[in-house]
């Protein structure tokens, strides 16, 4: 399965979600470590869910940009 990964840049730190797996997320120092502990995340969370009889969702979500004038 292919999730899309939403990333996130702070102050300090990268931080990842995906939409489509409500609660999984991760945050990394770099967005490369962020990724790498996303799909951790994920492979974790999906495996939770099997465990619990609970159907894996999915991947429904896209992303697209949409340019504006500033």
């Amino acid at each position: 399965m292919r999730y899309m990964v939403v990333l996130e840049q702070g102050p300090e730190s990268f931080g990842a979600y995906v939409p489509d797996l409500p609660g999984c997320v991760a945050v990394g120092e770099s967005e490369q470590e962020a990724l790498e502990l996303i799909q951790e995340a994920i492979e974790f969370h999906l495996e939770g869910l099997r465990e619990d009889g609970i159907p894996i969702p999915s991947p429904h979500s896209s992303s697209r940009f949409v340019e504006v004038g500033a």
